[in-house]
């Protein structure tokens, strides 16, 4: 036997999260008309009506026609009442009425003709046009009505409540509760800040900083690899940083714990040595360093910031000074020297980039490699014609300044 067939899958329909309600209901207004001097509107003749000034209810204009002698002929014998649109826009009227003759003894014995009481039955009733009525053209035989409860002292009075349709749409009304923003960041910063936990101290220099193991190792993987690689030592306490400014590992610590670049105030108070952009610099060789490129990327992109009008005017003066003297005062600058010394892949990454401009770059790059990444002016460098020397010097030193790190 073959295979049984398999039934088809049918993924499941997106739950909307939306939703809206029509909502029918009536606009209700009443109006009371009172006929005194009943006596004197007998002997008008079938058809002809007295009439209640007009009332305006759901935005439509409304009236009362009492006939003391009926509507038409088969009525005469009666008393006709009826609700009359007066006036009424172009579109169609639904509404739902109530006629009252009130009982004048004071037993409460009303006339009631309602509407209201059966809209489910009969819905409400419509009226297409101006004139349309609604009522009962055998409302009360005239008669009875002359010797009942509700004509006394020569009046009448009739109660007429009137319920315009209308229907209005409510959108869905959701529950909403405020969030406040996520402050893991802080969190995370006073964890740091405060030691709680910690289980490493970084001694950089004559200060020491306190810090986790699994936040560090997770963020960089240097130190991953220092403390739970092949080689590493998980049980480490005390971690020995060389060559490194305590204020520059401070800012990194923060990175690290904040994915942020720390404000000026959180790594020194007036140290006029120190400011953000020598900071940025040196923190640049440190993401270098410690593999954070993030960290590099968000330096580079700061020193591009602050870079001003006047670094690229002193670029283009330097063209105008001799090739030997522009070679020799670079080469032999102590940004230079740094740069050569604790970044020498962000030189050569420079040079390679440089290359594609004049060839006669390759052999100097060539000898840098063989030589270890060790170069002084006989290695080639002072034979680079001047506008790779200000390419190399000055994108590195002054004009991009996101490779530039300086003491």
């Amino acid at each position: 036997m073959g295979a049984a067939a398999t039934k088809p899958k049918y993924s499941k329909p997106n739950i909307l999260d939306t939703s809206s309600k029509s909502i029918n209901e009536t606009v209700n207004g009443s109006h009371e008309y009172v006929i005194k001097g009943y006596s004197l509107a007998k002997g008008m003749g079938v058809g002809k009506f007295i009439k209640s000034s007009a009332f305006t209810v759901g935005g439509y204009e409304w009236g009362i026609y009492f006939y003391p002698h009926g509507h038409s002929l088969a009525q005469k014998d009666f008393v006709s009442v009826f609700i009359v649109l007066l006036l009424c826009p172009s579109t169609d009227v639904r509404a739902l009425f109530e006629l009252k003759l009130l009982d004048q003894s004071g037993k409460g014995r009303h006339n009631v003709d309602s509407h209201f009481d059966s809209p489910l039955e009969t819905g409400p009733f419509t009226l297409k046009s101006r004139g349309s009525i609604w009522g009962f053209p055998q409302s009360f035989k005239r008669s009875s009505l002359e010797n009942s409860d509700f004509l006394k002292d020569d009046c009448l009075v009739i109660q007429c409540t009137v319920g315009v349709v209308g229907t209005r749409v409510e959108g869905g009304k959701h529950c909403a509760i405020p969030v406040p923003p996520s402050d893991m960041i802080q969190s995370l910063k006073s964890l740091l800040e405060s030691g709680t936990g910690s289980d490493v101290t970084f001694q950089v220099g004559d200060k020491k900083f306190k810090a986790h193991k699994l936040v560090v190792a997770t963020r960089s993987l240097v130190f991953k690899a220092q403390f739970f690689g092949l080689v590493g030592n998980p049980d480490m306490k005390t971690v020995v940083i060389e060559d490194f400014d305590p204020i520059v590992f401070k800012a990194m610590l923060l990175f690290l714990y904040t994915d942020e670049l720390p404000e000026a105030h959180e790594l020194f108070d007036s140290d006029p040595r120190c400011t953000s952009t020598t900071v940025v610099q040196h923190l640049l060789a440190a993401a270098d360093r410690f593999d954070l490129a993030r960290l590099k990327l968000m330096c580079e992109a700061k020193l591009c910031e602050e870079i001003t009008t006047d670094t690229g005017n002193n670029a283009d003066l330097s063209r105008t000074t001799p090739l030997h003297a522009t070679q020799n005062s670079v080469m032999q600058s102590e940004g230079f020297a740094y740069l050569e010394e604790s970044c020498p892949s962000l030189l050569l990454e420079l040079l390679e980039t440089v290359a594609v401009v004049d060839n006669r770059l390759s052999s100097v790059i060539f000898n840098w490699k063989r030589n270890g990444n060790k170069s002084n002016t006989s290695t080639g460098l002072s034979g680079i014609p001047s506008k790779i020397v200000l390419a190399v010097c000055f994108g590195t030193l002054c004009c991009l300044a996101v490779r530039v790190i300086k003491r």
